[in-house]
């Protein structure tokens, strides 16, 4: 059974953040898809150009495990911005399907859009303050139920691992962490 990932970036996006979680979850043997809210072609955050794989329209049709957004400003403002979009998270939250966001974009796009409820989450301490359950900020990654969030680039890593991990297995997770050289003790 393949595992089917939707990583949608635009400008702004941090692309530290995208190509931890890509990277990761293709070495584990996901089918992930990048897909660009406008335009194919981005400038991320700090002015590197991503190629995504579709444009978000081409991919409305197709059913996600997970749905993983990166943060970065002014990205994860595009990314509450697209319609699309929050049809997509608003049918995997109502199907109990996995949703993955880290630093800014579970404030920005998830808690906005209600998406977040009160389920445990983390965030880039800067975007907390709208976050509704706040027992877990300090936290480095949150797991709540099939909402998994993060704090941002500094544990991209460890983010992109507990995705892995809950999606294949720990075991699968621990062979992606050494073959990576992780930190000891990630996952």
């Amino acid at each position: 059974m393949s595992i089917n990932v939707l990583v949608p970036v635009a400008d702004g996006t941090e692309e530290l953040e995208v190509v931890a979680i890509v990277n990761i979850l293709r070495r584990a043997g996901a089918h992930v898809v990048i897909a660009g809210i406008k335009n194919k072609t981005i400038t991320a955050a700090r002015g590197v150009r991503l190629i995504a794989d579709n444009n978000l329209l081409d991919c409305m049709d197709v059913s996600y495990d997970l749905i993983a957004l990166p943060g970065g400003v002014p990205g994860v403002e595009h990314l509450k911005e697209s319609k699309e979009l929050v049809e997509l998270l608003r049918k995997q939250f109502q199907t109990d399907k996995m949703i993955g966001a880290i630093c800014a974009a579970p404030q920005v796009v998830l808690a906005f859009h209600g998406i977040l409820g009160h389920q445990r989450a983390t965030g880039h301490p800067a975007f907390t303050e709208d976050i509704p359950n706040k027992e877990s900020l300090d936290q480095r990654v949150v797991v709540d139920k099939n909402l998994v969030t993060s704090r941002g680039a500094g544990t991209a890593v460890e983010f992109a691992l507990k995705l892995v991990e809950l999606l294949f297995g720990r075991a699968k997770a621990i062979k992606v962490a050494d073959a990576i050289v992780a930190i000891p003790g990630i996952v």
